[in-house]
């Protein structure tokens, strides 16, 4: 190996353990808690060096979340496009798009048995925390994955008025964040809980949420008109 080699792989590594403890800290204390000096004293490095690979904290910030959501994303479109939406609200369509837009975060559960994984947390921190920049970064991370979703549910939900279609999306999303952050919670419920497997309970998700999707429109809602 040249010494060309060696500094390209010592570089890789070095911006991989400044994510990893980034990614950590963050989850633990909060964005703007966890500042540079833990991070890198942490992860071994030096300020210069999160400057070389990030630029900025900002920018490191929104690659701790881009490494994981590029992923994330680019699979529930995959799953996505392979969904059949010919079959309306009586087909199986509801169940396909629901299971696309869960299944991919639920089957990283395998990553952490037992435990909460580092990211998970951050992401049950980030939408109790003030910070707005990075709230509007994230929905910019989820836009195109969120629109792609919704033209389908639209396609399969048409009785449904816009803003009770957006809503029940927002319920969608939120169950499926639930349960992936609050694992230890579920399972002090139950023990049947405790002993599910990530499979198990994407079954039992899925089902849940298409009875919710293709529930009738709410009485009284903007479809009927306001109610008096």
């Amino acid at each position: 190996m040249t010494e060309t080699d060696t500094q390209a792989e010592h570089q890789v590594d070095t911006r991989v353990a400044l994510l990893d403890v980034a990614e950590k800290l963050f989850s633990e204390h909060g964005i703007q808690a966890a500042s540079l000096r833990m991070i890198t004293q942490q992860a071994g490095a030096n300020l210069a060096a999160v400057h070389y690979h990030f630029g900025s904290k900002e920018g490191l910030v929104k690659e701790v979340f881009s490494r994981r959501l590029r992923p994330l994303e680019e699979e529930r479109l995959r799953l996505l496009d392979a969904c059949d939406l010919s079959g309306g609200i009586e087909g199986t369509g509801i169940e396909q798009v629901i299971h696309a837009f869960v299944a991919p975060v639920i089957r990283r559960l395998r990553e952490s048995p037992g435990e909460e994984h580092p990211f998970a947390q951050l992401m049950g921190r980030v939408f109790n925390e003030p910070s707005e920049e990075v709230k509007s970064m994230l929905v910019q991370e989820f836009k195109l994955t969120a629109d792609r979703f919704l033209d389908a549910l639209r396609l399969l939900l048409p009785h449904l008025s816009e803003k009770e279609l957006m809503w029940r999306f927002h319920f969608l999303a939120g169950g499926m964040g639930h349960t992936l952050s609050c694992r230890k919670m579920i399972a002090k419920f139950s023990d049947l809980c405790a002993g599910s497997s990530p499979e198990e309970m994407l079954r039992y998700l899925v089902t849940f949420m298409a009875s919710g999707l293709r529930a009738p429109a709410t009485a009284g809602s903007d479809l009927q008109g306001e109610p008096a």
